[in-house]
């Protein structure tokens, strides 16, 4: 596309969202930022508009070009750490030839398992520039899920840290090819020897060979570069699939066309990387425009500003918790004492959109939607409120029955479309150029398509997300559908919290679902139970729920019923469940909350309910 018409284009959008802005001073301060990043939004676009999927460009191509051009410049920041562009990549070069050595060879998939720090990127930009696939595994996860995460991405090689060995040792007797030489160890503190049955990181990395570029190891623009774990809408986890396709294009979109960052500038990242907006947002937006990156080893709500100011950091990228997390902190006249004015990330709701941007001085939010197996993603690079922003996929969003939890069709078999203001399930149609790349499981990827859409024969991925039509292309994400919801940063596959549950001697059948909690970002999961006997033990549950879940999926609520309700083909009925809640004034049957700080599940008592209410409890 010529620079001309991706002007045009960008003058077209500008034009169609007018209706969206309340005053002409918001239309003239659109105008000028858009006119004022227009060579860093026709860079982006370059990236964005890529369809050969042979191309040789991957993201080392990024990595690879920033250590040519300013090998000195700054790639990351951790603790008292500086990485520049030159030893970032030639420490990946190292990993690449040492995995070589090791008989890892394009394609093969090798897992990580260590905490934020350089060494995670180090590996992780080896292992794709050898055109491997690295599968990030989430660090919060133990025992079974843990082991079936490793499981899935039939990993050839292990990266573990130091900090994270005794629960990788724990699970690795049911892994695969773990053997001591494909094991390798990676030192953190080095408060512990090297185990004997794993090889030693930091000296087998320091004296292996240099690996080839990624053009001599033939990695392509269409190769598959991570596994991003997902709990998807059932189940155990699954392992999405991320290309080199879709990182270079969100690099272009979000740190040349939104963010517009320049190579002096720095991104702060206290996200987790595995998951994908630290890992392809936070990482590609610096990369992609030769800026540092700047990794926390876990969030901190009363580090985050400390931090920003400590990095110079001009942009973060966030996840809506986090904004609620700093939010709820007491005001400062520091507030505003940083340089941040720009930040990207998604999840961020409307009732702190604007409070949020005034408190703390931020002038532009580039909200995204997106989902680490689909399609589909929106942007919000005019900077509106409250927004997702814009969409350069086929989609729409379609008309969806909650209660039966699927889409409706209507007299002619095809889904019915939202209209203008409506809430609909958004479905993004497949084809070569917006393909689907789905998860390592086939069965599972197939579940997450819609076939006969509109017409016959025609196929679109199903987000499984609610999302509401703001006209002029626009749209707002409203909430998630089905078995998951989001809590504390992660999604919560509400079939893996059942069934733990019903595995509990006391009881006999449980529906799982998330609610509101004032205050607190995301839905807390909330279990309707139908006991085996008269007596639920709330202190073994409490201690058998944390061993068996990850923090996050932990029921907050629970509710004892004598029944539970289920549609004629035997699907458990949550719509009703959900608006009643936690709210003891409105239900008969017991309530129980597990507070922060608690082992024990108490009562929820019109005391303690006033207290949910008037966000005193710290959720």
């Amino acid at each position: 596309m010529a620079l001309v018409e991706k002007l045009r284009a960008t003058q077209a959008l500008l034009t169609d969202v007018r209706g969206l802005l309340a005053h002409p001073t918001t239309i003239r301060a659109t105008a000028r930022l858009v006119g004022r990043k227009l060579p860093a939004i026709a860079q982006g676009l370059r990236y964005i508009a890529k369809s050969n999927k042979g191309e040789a460009l991957s993201i080392a191509t990024f990595l690879e070009r920033n250590a040519r051009e300013r090998p000195d410049g700054a790639a990351l920041l951790y603790e008292d750490r500086r990485i520049s562009h030159r030893e970032l990549d030639e420490r990946a070069a190292r990993v690449a030839g040492y995995l070589r050595s090791r008989g890892i060879k394009k394609g093969d998939a090798v897992a990580v398992f260590l905490d934020n720090r350089p060494e995670l990127l180090f590996a992780v930009a080896g292992i794709v520039k050898l055109g491997g696939i690295a599968s990030v595994i989430n660090t919060r996860q133990r025992h079974h899920v843990l082991s079936h995460s490793f499981s899935l991405c039939r990993a050839r090689h292990f990266f573990v840290g130091e900090e994270l060995w005794d629960a990788f040792a724990e699970v690795r007797g049911a892994l695969d090819g773990a053997t001591p030489d494909q094991v390798t160890y990676l030192a953190d503190h080095g408060a512990r020897a090297v185990p004997a049955d794993a090889t030693s990181g930091d000296t087998e990395l320091a004296r292996a060979p240099i690996g080839p570029t990624s053009v001599e190891a033939g990695v392509t623009l269409g190769d598959p570069c991570f596994y991003i774990y997902t709990s998807g809408t059932t189940g155990l986890p699954k392992a999405s699939i991320m290309s080199h396709y879709r990182w270079v294009k969100a690099a272009g979109a979000f740190g040349l066309a939104a963010l517009a960052l320049k190579p002096d500038e720095v991104l702060y990242a206290p996200l987790p990387f595995y998951h994908n907006n630290a890992l392809t947002v936070s990482w590609g937006s610096a990369a992609a425009s030769g800026a540092a990156l700047a990794m926390r080893r876990k969030f901190s709500v009363t580090h985050f500003w400390d931090d920003v100011r400590r990095y110079h950091a001009t942009a973060f990228c966030y996840i809506g918790e986090l904004c609620r997390y700093l939010m709820n902190q007491p005001p400062q006249p520091s507030d505003r004492d940083h340089p941040v004015r720009r930040m990207v990330g998604n999840g961020l709701r409307p009732d702190i959109w604007k409070a949020f941007k005034q408190r703390f001085g931020i002038e532009e939010v580039y909200e995204f939607y997106a989902a680490s197996e689909g399609n589909v993603a929106f942007v919000n690079l005019l900077n509106l409120d409250c927004t997702v922003g814009l969409c350069p996929a086929p989609y729409a969003l379609v008309r969806y029955d909650v209660d039966r939890d699927q889409p409706v069709r209507g007299a002619d078999g095809f889904l019915e479309r939202a209209g203008r203001g409506e809430v609909g399930l958004l479905v993004a149609e497949v084809s070569e150029k917006f393909s689907f790349d789905g998860y390592t499981d086939k069965a599972a990827s197939e579940k997450k398509l819609l076939r006969n859409v509109f017409r016959q024969g025609d196929v679109y991925f199903n987000s499984g997300d609610l999302l509401r039509d703001l006209g002029f292309h626009h749209a707002q994400f409203v909430d998630r559908v089905g078995d998951t919801f989001r809590w504390r940063g992660e999604n919560v596959s509400t079939n893996e919290v059942a069934e733990v549950l019903n595995t509990f001697p006391d009881i006999a059948e449980a529906t799982v679902y998330g609610v509101e909690v004032p205050g607190a970002e995301g839905r807390a999961g909330m279990a309707s139970l139908v006991l085996r006997g008269e007596r639920l033990d709330l202190s073994r549950l409490g201690a058998y729920v944390r061993d068996q879940l990850p923090p996050y999926a932990v029921p907050v609520f629970l509710r004892v019923r004598r029944e539970l309700e289920v549609t004629s083909t035997f699907k458990q009925m949550k719509s009703e469940l959900r608006k009643e809640g936690f709210d003891a004034r409105k239900i008969s049957e017991p309530v129980y909350a597990l507070l922060p700080g608690r082992s024990e599940y108490v009562p929820v008592t019109p005391e303690l309910l006033a207290q949910l209410e008037e966000k005193r409890l710290g959720f």
